[in-house]
């Protein structure tokens, strides 16, 4: 199984205690997105064995956590499942905080089942319907008789906020586990025949499998478009596949110094190919210019 939050903390510890560390300022904190947390893990552990002397702390506790913390001027880089809000913007300015964005990678968003589950394919009007509480019987949607249980993410993941208003489109049904994060959801769904949840798409896959005991959920915009698989690159970098989401990196203004090393660094071919290699997907053209524009 994938490197867990836990790790990533860990080793987070490790570095604050290293000696030769005397002053914060000699490491780049990055907080936030638990989607992203793995990925970022993996991408400045590299970085760091490449510039010898850079030092980088990740942690998660999800995409509210990580802007609530840069808007408080306590981390370098907020790592974000999803846009900023208009009004997190105006309390990042009010604070004296100018919050720049930057996309790193792509996340075709996965809808999971327990692989016992007949069910291949659903639309977004029905799975949305589904994580409503407006369906609550897998043999509604083709499935075996079997009341749903649903898994989720708790209000403060940017992964909440994003599926609940391009999927869901309505509020979450009260019956929807709040979980801590994706590691969780698909712990639940594995023990649970009936469990259906959604995950950034690097945690459906270990080694570039789909994890044994998953099924990813084939989705299409309607019921007259093909289900397409988010397990497959062309249809995220085509726009195949009905959920997909850029990944963020937040700072304070433009970057400087290491902060600006690092994220020039994820977008060179190896940064690019990392994210490949973890699950996720590599940014388009239109991003990497925009991402340009804001150096």
């Amino acid at each position: 199984m994938r490197r867990s939050f836990v790790l990533a903390s860990m080793l987070v510890m490790a570095f604050l205690m290293v000696g030769s560390l005397q002053a914060t300022a000699d490491m780049v904190q990055i907080r936030g997105s638990d989607t992203e947390v793995n990925l970022v893990q993996r991408l400045t552990e590299v970085f760091m064995d490449e510039n010898p002397g850079r030092y980088f702390a990740v942690t998660g506790g999800g995409s509210g956590t990580g802007i609530a913390a840069l808007i408080n001027k306590q981390i370098d880089i907020a790592n974000s499942s999803r846009a900023m809000s208009a009004s997190e913007i105006e309390q990042a300015r009010n604070n004296g905080i100018e919050p720049v964005p930057f996309v790193f990678a792509q996340d075709g968003l996965a809808v999971i089942v327990n692989s016992s589950n007949p069910v291949q394919e659903l639309t977004i009007d029905e799975i949305g319907a589904i994580f409503r509480g407006e369906i609550t019987n897998w043999k509604d949607v083709g499935g075996n008789d079997q009341e749903i249980s649903l898994y989720g993410r708790q209000s403060n993941s940017g992964t909440f906020v994003y599926f609940r208003a391009n999927v869901v489109k309505g509020d979450y049904s009260p019956q929807k586990k709040m979980m801590n994060g994706n590691a969780q959801i698909v712990e639940g769904v594995l023990a649970d025949q009936a469990g259906i949840g959604y995950i950034g798409i690097g945690y459906a896959v270990d080694g570039g499998e789909v994890v044994p005991g998953l099924t990813v959920l084939k989705v299409a915009t309607d019921e007259n478009s093909p289900a397409t698989t988010p397990l497959e690159l062309e249809n995220i970098m085509q726009g195949l596949y009905p959920i997909v989401r850029p990944l963020y990196h937040y700072t304070d203004g433009k970057p400087e110094g290491h902060v600006k090393g690092y994220l020039e660094f994820i977008m060179t071919e190896k940064g690019q190919n990392i994210v490949i290699q973890e699950g996720f997907f590599p940014i388009t053209d239109e991003y990497r210019e925009q991402n340009k524009a804001n150096f």
